[in-house]
């Protein structure tokens, strides 16, 4: 702990109260602020979790389909049939507040006639696995998105705990106690300044009484 360098009035004490009392009332709000996003982290860890394994397992599906595709078919056919995608995919990106944390959220939209776009080619030189291998890859797609939702979330949420944890610890360890001993020590020392003021207006009672009984008594004496 550190005393803070300030007067030792009464008026900077009781300002150093008043700090006092909203550095506790801080320290509380932030405390239950850091125990909120940690809830709130471990339930998006969880989901991101099973959003990953379900990711991972969709996107194995998608590789072994893909090369299963391209063993029955010769790369130059498989690169024209892929070459140029018939389907438009428009992404949207916004964000919402999550315990004031500003975190992603994404949206896509397709353009075109209906499911049979996904396929960018004609059917007559192409595979049957080719197909299930593009029908697998747009189901995966939002999956993905939702996946990479999560991970940004929790990014920017673990970032947000360090940040409040520092400013706890900053209260709790440092700016709290420093506030108390200041406080302790001011009171200390304006106890110690009035009682120094006491007695010192007590010797001067005691040699004014013994003036005045002086000079009644030399009074007495010539009268």
């Amino acid at each position: 702990m550190a005393r803070l360098n300030v007067n030792l009035t009464r008026m900077v004490l009781t300002n150093l109260k008043r700090r006092l009392n909203t550095a506790r009332r801080g320290h509380k709000l932030l405390k239950d602020k850091r125990d909120e996003l940690m809830k709130k982290f471990l339930e998006i860890v969880k989901e991101n979790r099973k959003e990953r394994e379900k990711v991972e397992k969709m996107l194995m599906d998608v590789h072994s389909r893909f090369i299963m595709a391209r063993a029955l078919m010769s790369d130059t056919h498989l690169e024209e049939a892929l070459i140029y995608p018939k389907q438009k995919v428009t992404l949207k990106a916004s964000s919402k507040n999550v315990m004031s944390v500003q975190v992603p959220v994404f949206e896509f939209e397709t353009e075109g006639q209906g499911d049979r776009d996904i396929f960018p080619y004609g059917f007559a030189n192409t595979s049957g696995e080719l197909d299930e291998a593009i029908i697998a890859l747009s189901k995966v797609t939002p999956h993905l998105l939702r996946l990479a939702e999560l991970e940004k979330t929790a990014q920017l949420m673990a970032d947000e705990i360090e940040k409040t944890r520092r400013r706890v610890n900053a209260l709790e360890y440092v700016m709290i106690p420093n506030l108390e001993e200041t406080i302790k020590y001011i009171v200390m020392k304006l106890d110690e300044n009035e009682r120094g003021n006491l007695t010192r207006l007590m010797k001067v009672k005691d040699m004014i009484l013994e003036q005045a009984h002086g000079y009644k008594k030399k009074m007495t004496e010539e009268s």
